[in-house]
């Protein structure tokens, strides 16, 4: 994974939302101090990659419910050796994850930045998740495998159910952007924090 480019990227993103703006300052010193960044053997954390996947008519986002977090999430997950990018990351996790081939990057720009602390489990510490998120597409036909290991269920769910005040942040900061998106195919800037 190439530093440079990847802290090329984060530069280029902006956001309206004050918390993301916050994880994108955080991110960039994450990346800056730590040359194996992507890597899950720098305790502090690492970079990991994430899907946001819209159904065909836009209306709808693929979610999963993650089997070690126990909790509805986008697909995603840390960087592979072989991994070009962090959009290759975040596509390749949703394949496997969901099965779907069919996937069409939005864009190569970052659409959504979320830190996370991940709990401690057996011998892996609480560390944190840089966690860079790119949008997708799917066709109308795509078919869902689900990965039995590592998720308990996959559903589409529409967008509008996701901007309530009970789903969580970093959920619901992306439901908000996709609506957005909808509205302006020309820009990934995010909703305007009055929604809030």
């Amino acid at each position: 994974m190439n530093k440079l480019e990847t802290l090329t990227l984060l530069r280029q993103h902006s956001t309206k939302f004050e918390e993301e703006k916050t994880f994108l300052t955080q991110t960039i010193d994450f990346v800056e101090r730590n040359e194996h960044f992507w890597q899950r053997r720098t305790q502090e954390g690492h970079l990991t990659g994430s899907a946001w996947v819209l159904s065909a008519d836009g209306g709808s986002v693929l979610l999963l419910h993650h089997t070690k977090l126990d909790r509805w999430l986008q697909p995603g997950g840390h960087v592979d050796e072989t991994d070009d990018s962090m959009a290759e990351t975040a596509r390749r996790e949703a394949i496997e994850e969901c099965g779907i081939r069919e996937l069409a990057l939005s864009s190569l720009a970052i659409f959504d930045l979320d830190v996370h602390e991940i709990p401690s489990r057996g011998n892996e510490p609480a560390h944190l998740h840089f966690d860079l998120r790119f949008l997708f597409s799917v066709p109308e036909a795509a078919e869902i495998q689900r990965n039995l290991l590592e998720t308990k269920a996959i559903t589409w769910v529409r967008i509008e159910e996701l901007c309530g005040k009970t789903t969580p942040q970093s959920l619901r900061r992306m439901a908000l952007k996709t609506g957005k998106v909808e509205r302006d195919q020309e820009s990934f800037e995010g909703f305007l924090p009055s929604l809030l």
